[in-house]
């Protein structure tokens, strides 16, 4: 049975009950969510061959001490990084290393700062200088799968809804839904209830409310959906090492739909699509 409380008395930890929170809690995360958003934006001119995914951490981590924010995952059950980044066939928490990126990879970079208590979680694809025409789809149809599953948020649906909005079009379009690793409830904790999955049924999961905030990040395979996770514990990849892309928004139920808090203030949340 699905229980909804108010923010404001639920414990700070997670239950799996679901949070309801108010107007002038929505303006809190969305500062989080702006300065995460403003980060991936500067990081749109940083991807490039030659760099390496500890300079992006590195740039994630000094970005957010200038903006009074902290990184999420450093330190985050033992995880070291400012970010995720996550290349070509790895589907999802790739940790940054000393490795330089090449032409023609694409690249998910996760950023989650905290401000004042509230988490801001986001993410984008990255191309690296110019891509093949495959990956350059994947990119297209992953960023499609995300604005159709937020289109599917609104008061009185299920969470279902999201997910079969995503996986409908994924399908449709010869795309997997991988199954692992879902969207999840966010704002004071990193990770709350519920967990939004990315396939499904319309008429399957809890009821969105007014007041609820989540992310949605669907990740998308070109070949099968399954995955595996790697011996540091942290780095999953597609198991038939095709390529895998994932782009995330967080957002909140509003009376009748949602908003999206992590927008890009400068119109970069399609780095590398056509506008």
């Amino acid at each position: 049975m699905v229980t909804y409380i108010e923010a404001a008395s639920a414990p700070y930890k997670n239950t799996g009950v679901i949070r309801l929170y108010t107007p002038e809690d929505f303006a809190g995360i969305k500062r989080a969510c702006q300065i995460t958003a403003r980060c991936l934006d500067e990081l749109a001119s940083r991807v490039k061959p030659g760099v390496t995914t500890d300079e992006i951490d590195r740039f994630v981590f000094d970005f957010g001490m200038d903006h009074g924010a902290l990184p999420a995952t450093l330190n985050y059950r033992g995880y070291t990084k400012s970010s995720c980044t996550s290349i070509n066939h790895v589907v999802c928490h790739g940790i940054p290393n000393e490795k330089p990126l090449r032409e023609g990879d694409i690249v998910n970079i996760d950023v989650t700062y905290i401000i004042d208590g509230w988490h801001g979680d986001s993410s984008r694809m990255y191309p690296v200088g110019e891509i093949k025409r495959a990956a350059q789809r994947l990119l297209e149809v992953t960023h499609e799968c995300l604005m159709r599953g937020i289109a599917a948020v609104k008061p009185g649906a299920r969470t279902g809804a999201i997910g079969e909005a995503i996986q409908t079009f994924a399908e449709a379009e010869r795309c997997s839904v991988v199954r692992d690793f879902c969207g999840h409830g966010v704002g004071r904790l990193f990770h709350d209830a519920p967990n939004i999955l990315h396939y499904g049924r319309a008429n399957e999961g809890p009821e969105m409310r007014e007041g609820m905030i989540f992310t949605i990040e669907p990740m998308i395979n070109l070949g099968r959906p399954h995955v595996k996770v790697l011996a540091d514990g942290w780095t999953a990849v597609t198991r038939d090492r095709s390529l895998s892309a994932q782009y995330e928004h967080a957002v909140g139920v509003t009376a009748d739909g949602c908003e999206i808090f992590t927008l890009s203030p400068g119109g970069l949340d399609r780095p590398g699509l056509p506008a």
